[in-house]
């Protein structure tokens, strides 16, 4: 058994496997380390709604889709620079996997699946010399002299030259993304925010009448509004509050406000006196000529059944001004991503740990978020492939 690496990557998500490609790539000898029995779990996930792995917009515009506390200024404008969208799509064409751009911007695989490409990269990083080692749950890291001791709860220590931590943030445990290494960081001094729910639904109660009529229903090309904040895009109305993209733009502003509530548009294209102008002829059933008249979708037409409307400007404003109190955002484990993880000025610009010369991070372990559209993929191909060369150049220079 191999007892020592140059290189030691821990977690086999994408930020981990994308980190062990670009250092096996410039010539270390790479071990990479997953607590599961395969790598790539959470990737598989995130694959069954298509892998939205990046996003075309412009780069002025996707640097500022990532957030986090006192990130240092500019860092996602040099990250993505130095692995930008067309560089991801350029790398899954190097696998022999195709992929088109949406009309929403978003950036797939032609064939939809996760599965191939995962196969193909794994293949791409064997044949690199990456050696993989599955059921090693890290549970410890002591500097012994020059190199790093690494513990695994299954009772192997190996040492290193240098680690990669990517072991991601706290959502879909399942995969092995639990947050419990932040312990086995705190034990070594490195400060962490606590892990968060992003990217997730928050839950509302509903009226009995609104869930029976409109459960399950999306409410499309709405606008929705928290304090400064706003989202384009949809809803969907679930048992327990509401999903979709509109609402998990505006999470971190949720999660800031004191009594959160979203204010929703469901006629964004029109102003309140057009509406008011279509219904100019309506003394009565103000709701029921909505629908006609505005064509207002179902679920909207629901949600507003709770109230009474004696004219239309009244209408219009609820319309368009629909307040929907918020209890709490879903529980973590529900959450597409998490916010939350080491803080930024625990790490300098190579993404090493301060504290701990020749340990990385990268991937969602880091405090920030994004948006989904393929921001989340894309900022752990861009911290994974920083960590990778800066462990390069820290032990092969």
């Amino acid at each position: 058994m191999r007892t020592h690496s140059q290189l030691a990557v821990i977690g086999g998500g994408p930020a981990g496997l994308r980190a062990a490609e670009v250092a096996a790539t410039a010539g270390m000898q790479v071990t990479l380390y997953d607590g599961k029995p395969s790598v790539g779990r959470k990737f598989l996930v995130a694959g069954k709604g298509g892998l939205n792995l990046t996003h075309g917009e412009s780069l002025d515009r996707f640097f500022t889709r990532y957030s986090g506390p006192d990130e240092p200024n500019g860092i996602w404008s040099s990250l993505i620079a130095e692995s930008t969208p067309t560089d991801l799509r350029a790398w899954a064409a190097g696998l022999g996997v195709e992929t088109f751009q949406a009309t929403s911007g978003r950036v797939y695989p032609a064939a939809l699946k996760a599965a191939p490409l995962l196969r193909r990269w794994i293949e791409r990083l064997r044949a690199l010399g990456v050696r993989f080692e599955m059921n090693h749950r890290w549970s410890s890291l002591d500097k012994v002299g020059n190199v790093y001791q690494l513990g695994f709860t299954n009772g192997v220590s190996t040492t290193t030259d240098s680690v990669i931590l990517a072991l991601g943030g706290g959502s879909w445990s399942k995969t092995g993304s639990d947050g419990e290494w932040m312990s086995i960081l705190k034990n070594l001094r490195v400060a962490s925010h606590p892990l968060t729910p992003a990217n997730c639904g928050w839950e509302h109660e509903w009226p009995p009448d609104v869930l029976a009529a409109a459960e399950g229903m999306p409410l499309k090309n709405i606008h929705v509004r928290a304090g400064n904040d706003s989202a384009i895009g949809e809803l969907m109305i679930t048992r327990y509050g509401l999903e979709g993209g509109a609402i998990y733009q505006l999470g971190s502003t949720l999660r800031a406000m004191a009594s959160p509530s979203i204010t929703i548009d469901f006629k964004p294209t029109f102003s309140h006196e057009q509406l008011v102008s279509k219904m100019k002829s309506v003394r009565r059933n103000f709701l029921a000529e909505s629908v006609i008249r505005w064509k207002l979708s179902k679920p909207a037409q629901v949600i507003l059944s709770n109230e009474k409307f004696n004219d239309s400007a009244s209408l219009a404003h609820a319309t368009k001004n629909c307040v929907i109190p918020l209890a709490r955002p879903r529980p973590l484990d529900e959450a597409i991503s998490s916010a939350g993880g080491v803080c930024w000025n625990e790490i300098d610009d190579t993404l090493m740990l301060k504290k701990l010369p020749g340990i990385f991070v990268a991937g969602e372990m880091i405090d920030w978020e994004a948006p989904t559209g393929g921001y989340l993929m894309q900022g752990c191909f861009a911290t994974g492939t920083r960590a990778a060369r800066s462990a390069a150049a820290w032990v092969l220079i």
